[in-house]
């Protein structure tokens, strides 16, 4: 079983920074891709950011140039900075890891508000 937690979500105003985390536990035997999702009010939940365990990542385009995503093997983390918030990136993020045999777990949630 693989156990993830999340944390530094919150409020900040637009234009500001935020900076998550995500630890993993358990069984990480093979563990491939860590990523970011998040799911705004009323709209499928979509991948923000993704890193490979060789350091290979990609994003949304509507995240490209504002947020970063970085991955600590030895610690089994995942963070994504965020800077340059946007009202439109409020939502809640998941963090979520995917393992070579096709297993996919995910985090709680951390919600993420920028308001002025």
């Amino acid at each position: 079983q693989v156990q993830l937690v999340e944390s530094g979500g919150g409020l900040v105003q637009p234009g500001g920074s935020l900076r998550l985390s995500c630890a993993a536990s358990g069984n990480l035997l093979r563990m491939l891709v860590m990523s970011w999702y998040r799911q705004a009010p009323g709209k499928q939940r979509e991948r923000v950011a993704g890193i490979t365990s060789i350091g290979i990542s990609n994003y949304a385009d509507s995240v490209k140039g504002r947020f970063t995503i970085s991955r600590d093997n030895g610690k089994n983390t995942v963070a994504l900075q965020m800077d340059s918030l946007k009202s439109e990136d409020t939502a809640v993020y998941y963090c979520n890891v995917a393992f070579s045999n096709g297993a996919s777990y995910w985090g709680q949630g951390t919600q993420v508000t920028v308001s002025s």
